[in-house]
């Protein structure tokens, strides 16, 4: 059984190292390996934006770069740099398309934090017509 709370606080451990000057918000994300193991992410930007990366493509990038390649579940949180998050942070179109490409779709779970408590919900529910690249 996944521990949430635990994949959170590894979310927000994430968050402290982000590097936001730009748009001031923070993100931190935790990416659960099937074998137990937590990498964790954050958002790094660039003053030409498009070379900025989400923390969920971070944390996979660290994942997949050390030959991990099955993953469970993500927790996300985010708020304004200095606060503490008060809303639920979901992945961006983009990292629900990347890492589509990475896990069981239909079994993959995301984890926000709203009030206090982690709530959960399958990747297939947030991208519902992923992108599919046949060879």
């Amino acid at each position: 059984m996944t521990d949430y709370k635990r994949l959170l606080d590894e979310a927000r451990e994430a968050r402290k190292y982000s590097y936001s000057p730009f748009s001031h918000f923070s993100v931190g994300a935790a990416l659960l390996a099937e074998d137990g193991k937590i990498f964790r992410g954050c958002n790094l930007e660039s003053a030409v934006f498009s070379p900025s990366l989400c923390a969920e493509r971070v944390a996979l990038a660290k994942a997949l770069s050390e030959g991990v390649t099955g993953f469970t579940a993500i927790a996300i949180v985010g708020a304004e740099n200095g606060e503490e998050p008060t809303n639920p942070c979901f992945p961006c179109g983009v990292c629900r398309q990347v890492l589509s490409e990475h896990v069981n779709l239909s079994g993959f779970e995301v984890v926000v934090e709203k009030d206090g408590r982690p709530e959960i919900h399958l990747l297939s529910e947030l991208l519902p017509s992923a992108f599919v690249f046949e060879k």
